[in-house]
């Protein structure tokens, strides 16, 4: 079995949203009505990632202390 780039496994996800973020200021700034639509959903899916991890969760287990 061949084993995961370690490079990619550490920097994959954020290079992906660095390039998205990256045709998205570009495509808002040079582009109209696609390029709109396209700056929208570039620029929106890191801010959307950010939100879904910043989101605070409950935990499954029990830590015996009271807050």
């Amino acid at each position: 079995m061949k084993k995961p780039n370690p490079f990619l496994a550490l920097w994959g996800w954020p290079i992906a949203m660095g390039v998205l973020c990256a045709t998205g200021l570009v495509t808002a700034l040079v582009s109209d009505t696609w390029g709109d639509w396209w700056s929208w959903v570039a620029l929106g899916v890191p801010v959307a990632v950010m939100g879904w991890f910043s989101w605070p969760r409950s935990s499954s287990r029990s830590t015996g202390v009271d807050s």
